[in-house]
């Protein structure tokens, strides 16, 4: 008698909330998808076995209002091409923003002459596009957006004065939209970023992972080994 009602009741029960058995395990299964991670090959391979200088520049109303922004991208992004690119020996980020002070006018050197003076195969040149932690014209809420273009410049290219390849860069931070200057502050927010910016540049250059769908991904999400394998 106990199974009959069993038999009964559950369908019963999804059928007075609207629910449907099929529906339900088909959205957990979509769900799970949707947090997938993927090994994922670099989409440049030049890097490897070559002297690297990073290269980040950016527009003097940025440089203002984040003074710490340049340094802080250059020595992130050499610290994981040192890291993860094999044979790369990346400059020292000190030591190229002492040669950016000393040459003011760096930026309008044709890009082999950049290679040329930092005595480097490899330059990865950063140019911050956007820089922002709110929304325009809101500063209640955290929307951090950092755009920016990537071009590398082969020494020995074809072309030594242009980029070889170039790539467009967005990060966010936060994932998640309404999140109120009560809830984090700008440190954090500034902070992850940076962090979020940094690694998708990095990814550029070396195999990682990385989610399946990111526009559907999750990271509030992750667990513990999800985080450790994208870190």
């Amino acid at each position: 008698m106990k199974r009959v009602c069993l038999a009964v009741g559950i369908p019963l029960l999804l059928a007075l909330s609207g629910c449907n058995v099929f529906q339900l395990f088909g959205a957990l299964a979509q769900a799970e998808e949707y947090q997938k991670l993927v090994d994922t090959p670099p989409k440049y391979t030049g890097l490897e076995n070559h002297t690297v200088a990073v290269l980040v520049d950016a527009d003097m109303t940025t440089l203002y209002e984040h003074p710490y922004l340049v340094p802080n991208i250059a020595g992130g992004i050499s610290g994981r091409i040192a890291k993860n690119v094999p044979g790369a020996k990346v400059l020292s980020p000190e030591a190229i923003i002492n040669w950016q002070y000393r040459t003011p006018r760096w930026s309008s050197l044709p890009y082999g002459e950049l290679c040329e003076q930092l005595n480097v195969d490899r330059v990865v040149h950063i140019t911050i596009l956007e820089f922002r932690l709110n929304p325009p014209g809101n500063r209640w809420l955290w929307e951090g957006v950092c755009l920016g273009r990537v071009g590398v410049v082969e020494r020995d290219g074809l072309d030594p004065d242009a980029f070889a390849q170039t790539f467009e860069m967005n990060a966010k931070f936060p994932t998640i939209e309404g999140v109120g200057r009560e809830s984090a502050s700008e440190a954090n927010i500034q902070t992850g970023l940076l962090a979020e910016f940094i690694k998708k540049t990095t990814w550029l250059f070396h195999q990682h992972v990385e989610p399946k769908y990111p526009d559907k991904y999750r990271p509030q999400l992750e667990t513990q080994s999800q985080k450790k394998k994208m870190s």
